[in-house]
Order: C-alpha cells, then structure tokens, then sequence
C-alpha cells in the first residue's frame, strides 16, 4: 500500500518527538486517516529505543521475485484447474447421465481427458510445491519479501478471481435448486468447484492478513 507523504512526515515527527504510538494512531484516526493507512505508516519505522525514528527497510521487485511469483501463481492455476477437471471427468464417469452431451462422446475422449489432467497435475504439482516451499524459506529468511508488489498483486487477483468463481457456483447452486433441477451429478461438481477455490481463498485471504498483522509491528 501507498502511504501518503504527508502522513509519513507527520509520523516521523511525532516518534521523533517521543509521542506514543499509541497517541498518534488516535489522533490521526480523529482526523479522518484510515487505520490501514496509519498502520503502514506506523509500521515503516521500527520500534527500537534510539534518538530518531528509524526506518524499516522497504521491498524492491527483483527479475527473480517476479519470476519466482509468477511461476507459483501461474502452476496454482494450473493445479486446481487440471484437479477440478479430472473430478469432473470421474463424477462423469461415475455418475452418468445420457442426456448430458459428454455423455455422447465416445468412451476415449474421457479416458484422454483423464489421462492429460492426470499428466499435468504429476508435472505441475511438484513444481508449485517446490516453488511454495523456496518461497516460504526466502520469506522466513527476510520478512520484508511479504511486502513484495508483485506477491501481493498476484494475491489480490487470485482472491478476485476466486471470489467471482465462488459467487458464480453458489449461483448457479441457488439456480438449479430453485428450479428443481439439482441433480446428484451437478451437487457433486458444485461442491468439488467450492471446495478447490474456496481452500485457495481462504488459504491466501489468511496470508493477506498475516501480512497486515506483520506490517503492524
């Protein structure tokens, strides 16, 4: 997040002033300044007994952080896209239905598209874990990457995307139940949907707030 100038130099002044913390955060609430606004502001100078203010430091995007980020997101997608369509394929398999049109395909169209969501997630799952795990070690090293831009733009639009996929399933949940139409095969696939995106939301919206909490401090 941006913190405005102003508001930084009004901070600086005030801990180089020896106001409390606690005192300057009330009164920039009292004057209209959002508490996330006045956290990170307040968080930019570290807490430690000494003369001035002293800053923390602030995250820089390197080529590798992108790339690192990018790989990690690009491999989350193509996880939960690749097990969301092999759950359907088996729901198709287990649960068939002859009016449904994949139900007219032919018999080795299933098994191929099994066998393809089967070969990506043995390629792409590794890979996300491996790059999770680099990325979680680098953090635990220097708590300042939690910072990173790039880490938190690709966050926020997994939780857009997921928000919207979320809202989109209950939707159409909400439809077919209504017009008496929820079949054993659909509940099952609205369910795997929920459950896929609704671990990644819930699983980075936590992250998110850990990086608030972090940035408090």
């Amino acid at each position: 997040m941006a913190v405005n100038d102003e508001l930084m130099t009004f901070v600086k002044e005030g801990l180089a002033r020896g106001v409390p913390r606690a005192e300057i955060e009330q009164a920039l609430g009292r004057a209209g300044w959002g508490a996330a606004e006045v956290r990170v502001a307040l968080g930019s100078f570290a807490d430690v007994a000494f003369p001035i203010p002293v800053p923390r430091p602030r995250p820089y995007v390197s080529a590798r952080d992108a790339f690192l980020y990018l790989v990690l997101f690009s491999t989350l997608y193509t996880v939960a896209f690749n097990f969301g369509s092999l759950m359907f394929d088996l729901i198709n398999q287990w649960v068939p239905d002859p009016a449904a049109p994949e139900s007219r395909m032919p018999a080795e169209y299933l098994a191929q598209a099994i066998r393809w969501s089967v070969s990506t997630l043995i390629v792409a799952t590794p890979v996300f874990l491996w790059v999770s795990a680099l990325v979680g070690r680098e953090i635990k090293r220097d708590p300042v990457k939690r910072q990173s831009k790039v880490r938190r733009w690709l966050t926020y639009l997994t939780l857009f995307v997921a928000a919207c996929v979320l809202v989109g399933d209950v939707t159409a949940l909400v439809y077919n139940l209504l017009g008496g139409e929820l079949t054993t095969r659909f509940l099952l696939k609205a369910l795997v949907v929920a459950s896929i995106v609704g671990t990644i939301f819930l699983y980075y919206l936590t992250d998110l707030r850990g990086d608030s909490e972090g940035g408090a401090r």
